[in-house]
């Protein structure tokens, strides 16, 4: 996804508040950017028609009122395609070649060793930001490694969301990548965590359930996915 111009800076900017924010209506951009409704929608046309972004009903937990409900508006695969996974055929035949030459304990070793950032960043940010909690330390941890975390609150506690993943298409092929960064989560945080989502088995976020009381044995329960309206609002 290439943009020159300063139109194309604006579409970028709205391409990139869908990513960070996740799935929102144009009324939402507008406020976000500073644009005007009908600026947005003219960027959202041209995202819909180039196939970077898709339009759907919004989903809301409350019951509406009578009327069509609003648009929504996500990325799409190829929308995804434009930030950080320009090496992802490359990335994905290296491990094609690491799995045929070592096999599984070669992958999941490689897959523990990329994961390790959360664990060698986690004391040092949670050294920089005393005003943050430990899930929301994660949270910047991952956003600082190009995931765009953020957290929110559940009936049992915390929910580590990621709105991308610069490895999702890898690691469809090689969940490992996803397991070793979960059980990561789980090691730094002394507790059960669960995935009730990834973006690679086709969630719109990654999403990791913290819950408020800490366990005795940290979890590297394996991602499973989850129907989306589980697990987006």
């Amino acid at each position: 996804m290439e943009f020159t111009g300063n139109d194309e800076t604006t579409r970028q900017r709205v391409v990139r508040s869908i990513l960070v924010n996740g799935a929102s209506t144009a009324a939402a951009l507008a406020e976000r950017l500073a644009l005007t409704p009908a600026a947005v929608r003219r960027h959202l046309d041209q995202l819909v028609d180039d196939g970077h972004v898709l339009a759907r009903d919004q989903r809301v937990a409350a019951a509406r009122g009578r009327g069509r409900p609003a648009k929504e508006f996500v990325l799409t695969e190829t929308g995804r395609d434009g930030f950080d996974q320009q090496y992802d055929d490359l990335a994905v035949a290296a491990l094609r070649f690491v799995s045929e030459t070592g096999g599984e304990d070669a992958v999941r070793e490689f897959a523990r060793r990329r994961a390790a950032f959360v664990e060698e960043r986690f004391d040092e940010v949670a050294h920089d930001r005393p005003d943050l909690g430990p899930v929301q330390v994660l949270a910047q941890v991952f956003t600082d490694e190009g995931y765009a975390a953020s957290v929110r609150e559940s009936p049992v506690g915390d929910q580590l969301c990621q709105q991308h993943c610069p490895v999702s298409h890898v690691a469809h092929e090689f969940p490992q990548l996803c397991e070793e960064e979960t059980a990561a989560i789980s090691r730094v945080l002394g507790r059960h965590v669960q995935r009730l989502a990834t973006i690679a088995h086709g969630d719109g976020v990654c999403t990791t359930c913290v819950p408020s009381i800490p366990s005795s044995v940290p979890s590297t329960t394996t991602p499973q996915s989850t129907p989306k309206e589980k697990v987006t609002t």
